[in-house]
């Protein structure tokens, strides 16, 4: 890279970091069951509310006890069953209709990350009629409030529930970006093992390491704070300690709540200190082929970690020490090395690939430049790399 794009980027992300103290981040509150989620509607005489969900967890019957929550205290509810996984700007407009349709005052997203992400979206064009949701891409294009949102993730490990973020794949370029405001936090979230118990191995496993890659970059880029360092290798430890307990043994409730627990603070980190090129890729990845976030993630986040190389070592290490695998007389390049083969003995444990099948190579060099685009200036990495330079990891992870 050359230097005055680099002193550009490092300006840019410099402002972002002086101004994290003076922007309105908040957490959102946390309420105990869907009792306490009922008597905050009636209290803001909120009686319409729009349910966002995906028609899997609608089948499983995972929604029947909100539904009859709702009933008995006289809330009208309707269900927006169309969230998807990379949900797109067509499944938002879907959405909205069925909110303006029924004239709807609150919303209420059940599921995973994507779903989460798809409420927050029609919470945003709720906002903001008359701008489109590439209109709003980027930072801070919102700027109103949406109605009131409250978040029940059935996975743990995308943290929706506490971030500024909105992930959206354009329906027809299949572009994926994100829109990010302070609005578009949820004011309240209701974090449930029980939701989770019932989750597959598999998607255990992906989700699990989508919380490690939030907690792993907002560490190790340059925008941290003292909060969001503490929140990542609390989250860190949590994951290492729990997610392989749920992926051999999903009924274990407290290791799940334990795995809630670490997705939240990852959530809480990485929406201050932001990611860096591992989400870049993931996210061209998802937009492209549609590929799950976590599994991309999973995939990506060691090969990543080694490509940045000393830039990293002396985080890696402080993170070694913390979850007790070093000694202070390690040195930080081998604290390094024992931290990524930590994180390639669990994806090897949890069966999953270091390979992405859907990757064609002829679309490498386009996929680069979109995750170059997406980290440059935004991400505060380690390291800055060039579009060239990512190709690499592409062609590693690549199976043709």
């Amino acid at each position: 890279m050359n230097i005055f794009r680099k002193f550009y980027c490092r300006t840019y992300q410099f402002i972002l970091k002086v101004a994290i103290p003076l922007l309105p981040y908040r957490e959102p509150k946390i309420l105990d069951n869907y009792e306490e989620l009922v008597d905050m509607l009636i209290n803001k005489d909120l009686r319409k509310v729009l349910v966002v969900a995906d028609k899997n967890l609608i089948n499983m019957g995972l929604l029947n006890e909100l539904e009859s929550t709702l009933e008995g205290r006289n809330i009208e509810y309707h269900i927006f069953d169309g969230a998807v996984a990379n949900p797109t700007s067509q499944n938002v407009e879907d959405g909205l209709r069925v909110y303006l349709d029924n004239k709807c005052q609150a919303l209420i997203a059940f599921g995973g990350g994507s779903t989460i992400d798809c409420a927050k979206a029609i919470g945003a064009r709720v906002a903001r009629p008359k701008k489109s949701l590439k209109q709003m891409q980027g930072i801070l294009k919102v700027r109103k409030h949406i109605p009131t949102l409250t978040a029940i993730p059935t996975t743990a490990g995308t943290g929706s529930e506490t971030t500024i973020a909105s992930v959206i794949t354009d329906s027809q370029t299949r572009h994926k970006y994100a829109i990010n405001d302070f609005p578009l936090i949820p004011s309240y979230a209701i974090l449930d093992a029980k939701l989770i118990v019932g989750l597959p191995p598999q998607i255990t496993a992906t989700t699990g390491m989508d919380a490690l890659t939030h907690a792993v970059e907002a560490y190790i880029g340059n925008s941290t704070t003292v909060d969001t360092r503490e929140h990542s290798l609390m989250a860190i430890k949590l994951i290492f300690d729990n997610l392989l307990t749920t992926y051999h043994n999903g009924e274990d409730l407290s290791a799940r709540e334990n795995m809630l627990k670490a997705s939240y603070l990852a959530g809480l980190a990485f929406t201050k200190s932001y990611v860096g090129y591992v989400h870049a890729i993931a996210h061209s990845l998802g937009g492209k082929y549609n590929v799950a976030h976590g599994l991309a993630n999973a995939v990506l986040l060691p090969r990543v970690l080694k490509m940045y190389g000393n830039s990293v070592y002396a985080k890696l290490k402080e993170i070694c020490l913390y979850l007790g695998l070093c000694k202070e007389s390690t040195s930080k390049e081998v604290a390094s090395k024992i931290f990524i083969e930590k994180i390639e003995s669990m994806n090897k444990e949890m069966n999953i690939p270091n390979k992405i099948d859907e990757i064609k190579e002829e679309d490498i060099p386009s996929l680069a430049e979109t995750a170059v685009k997406e980290g440059n200036p935004l991400y505060p990495v380690p390291k800055l790399f060039t579009a060239n330079e990512l190709q690499k990891i592409y062609y590693e992870v690549c199976n043709e």
